[in-house]
């Protein structure tokens, strides 16, 4: 189902490269922490699911808004997560879980559960390289955002070390 998942995704950003490139990144960053870290099978689930559809909000942002910042994607995102997940036959509790997700996904604060920060983890890993960020930022999100060891090794290696 993930892979048929991707797909769909793919066909809704389609021709948008950096959009599908990032949800690719940022998935493969989330199934390696998740697995380094060993979370269950049903949360590896959901945050596959939610690493590849966390930003589906930012095409209908777009299109509304005119902009996609990152309340207006958790804004708009749900909806359109849980409409493709359903189609996809994904169960009710993933579908629940991963559209609070995309709800949350720009939400640093009251981070409840491993897929969550998992997927704040990924997303910055991601993020910090797309957006050329400086050392002294990506230190600041390793010391702020990141709790995992596997994600903090990832941050240190990729973009303090060296």
């Amino acid at each position: 189902m993930i892979n048929k998942l991707i797909m769909e995704m793919v066909r809704f950003y389609s021709g948008d490269p950096h959009q599908i490139q990032h949800f690719i990144k940022v998935h493969a960053y989330a199934k390696l922490i998740g697995e380094l870290e060993k979370i269950s099978a049903d949360e590896m689930e959901t945050l596959e699911a939610a690493a590849i559809v966390h930003d589906i909000g930012i095409k209908p942002a777009m299109e509304k808004y005119g902009q996609s910042h990152g309340k207006l994607q958790e804004k708009e995102g749900p909806a359109h997560a849980e409409e493709m997940l359903k189609r996809l036959n994904f169960s009710e509790n993933v579908i629940a879980r991963v559209s609070y997700l995309v709800a949350h996904h720009h939400t640093y604060s009251n981070i409840d559960g491993f897929d969550y920060q998992i997927l704040i983890e990924s997303d910055f890993l991601v993020n910090l390289h797309e957006k050329k960020e400086s050392k002294k930022n990506a230190q600041s999100v390793l010391d702020k955002i990141f709790k995992t060891e596997t994600g903090k090794a990832l941050c240190t290696n990729m973009f303090l070390e060296g």
